[in-house]
């Protein structure tokens, strides 16, 4: 089984300081959408881990996060690609929870739920705190410099093994190239 793990916010659709907090306010990158319906044609199971505290912060409600993910998977199914499974932590940053990015705890769910090890499974991010998660779970941690990747590659010290492109198609690219 091919697995790929994607951030959402920054990676798959424009990111926003003020958080995404409706199905209008979703807009996907340029691309991104078409990346991953490559990777569902080549057979990859992709999954969503995103840390969505704005449900915690009282911006959104699990129906609306629900809808943005609704209108995510219409618009990628229209050009021919699927989500498998989207994990998500709905705490704030200081609840003390174990799936909040930095913290590898959702993609340690993934791991169980596709039970497999993660052992060399890509995940991509746009920020520091992905990165550190999916290096954690023993995933090989790629960096697109959209959302708020230009920042993070200026301003961090990303986990040794990073990869870094330039967006999601850029690491679809390489991926796919591989096989």
């Amino acid at each position: 089984m091919k697995l790929a793990i994607l951030d959402r916010d920054g990676v798959i659709n424009q990111d926003s300081n003020a958080f995404i907090k409706s199905p209008d306010e979703w807009l996907a990158l340029p691309g991104s959408l078409e990346a991953i319906a490559r990777l569902s044609r080549a057979g990859w199971r992709v999954v969503i881990a995103s840390n969505q505290s704005g449900v915690a912060r009282g911006l959104f409600s699990m129906d609306t996060l629900n809808a943005i993910h609704a209108k995510m998977r219409r618009e990628l199914a229209a050009v021919g690609g699927s989500i498998d499974a989207i994990f998500v932590c709905p705490h704030g940053p200081d609840d003390g929870c174990v799936c909040r990015k930095p913290k590898p705890g959702m993609f340690l769910d993934i791991a169980r739920r596709y039970d497999t090890d993660l052992k060399s499974v890509p995940a991509v991010g746009d920020s520091l705190r992905d990165l550190q998660a999916a290096s954690q779970a023993g995933c090989t941690p790629w960096l697109v410099l959209t959302g708020n990747g230009k920042k993070t590659w200026d301003n961090s010290d990303v986990p040794a093994g990073t990869q870094i492109r330039d967006n999601l198609a850029a690491v679809v690219d390489a991926w796919l190239s591989e096989e």
